[in-house]
């Protein structure tokens, strides 16, 4: 069995479908998602499309992480989460003419019953991290001063510098999206940055686990590089401990 760990999507279906289907996959494999499927992108509809009737055909496990744009999605729509109010300007309004929708600053209940009820559920059900030793999936981060069993949400959605710029106590190494970067950023040791920024025109990234290999694909692109990752930044430190 392998793993393989997705970075941020944002709507962009086509690059999200090319990259999965040049991987070499095999019916035990895992993927696991590190959130933020929706905003900004031509079709986050058919992202969310894509990914519950891959998990249906494959049978392979899909883990789905929550991102901070699902947790706005849902606190717009009057559901969960938080920082609706956010959403129509943090690219919320592509993801509801995704949906066929107009943009509307309150979600009226048309909009609501407008979005298919198993992407409803979709939403609900995503996982706030995933835990693989020697690795912790999250989407943004975690707080570096807490142990595992005292993160909130919140943090783990929303985090920055406050996780990037600071060494962690935990005895995993942290595999993250949410700050798009040029590069993968394998130079902090025991953090592993996966956004890429794919929706501002630059990489979607995947990086396989055992044999640390990593996949990419171009906005726009119709080809997936590969490459090994070597360096010390899956290393486990020891005297790490909380």
């Amino acid at each position: 069995m392998k793993s393989y760990v997705i970075g941020d999507v944002h709507g962009c279906l086509d690059e999200l479908a090319r990259l999965l289907e040049a991987l070499p996959l095999e019916s035990s494999d895992r993927l696991i998602f590190l959130g933020d499927y929706l905003d900004r992108g031509p079709d986050s509809k058919g992202v969310v499309s894509y990914l519950l009737e891959r998990r249906r055909r494959t049978g392979q496990q899909h883990i789905f992480l929550k991102g901070n744009h699902e947790d706005m999605f849902l606190s717009y729509l009057g559901l969960t989460g938080s920082h609706g109010d956010m959403f129509l300007y943090n690219g919320g309004g592509a993801t509801l003419a995704s949906y066929g929708l107009p943009q509307r600053e309150v979600a009226t209940p048309d909009i609501l019953s407008a979005i298919p009820s198993e992407h409803l559920l979709f939403f609900q059900d995503l996982k706030s991290y995933y835990l693989l030793e020697p690795y912790l999936c999250v989407h943004a981060g975690i707080d570096p001063r807490k142990p595992l069993d005292l993160q909130i949400e919140e943090e783990m959605l929303w985090i920055r510098d406050d996780f990037i710029l600071n060494p962690h106590a935990l005895p995993y190494t942290v595999l993250f999206g949410h700050t798009p970067r040029l590069e993968v950023l394998f130079d902090i040791p025991y953090k592993v940055g996966l956004d890429t920024g794919l929706v501002y025109g630059n990489l979607l990234s995947c990086l396989e686990l055992e044999e640390k290999v990593l996949y990419q694909i171009r906005r726009g692109g119709k080809s997936v590089a590969r490459s090994l990752v070597r360096g010390e930044w899956n290393q486990i430190n020891g005297s790490h401990s909380m």
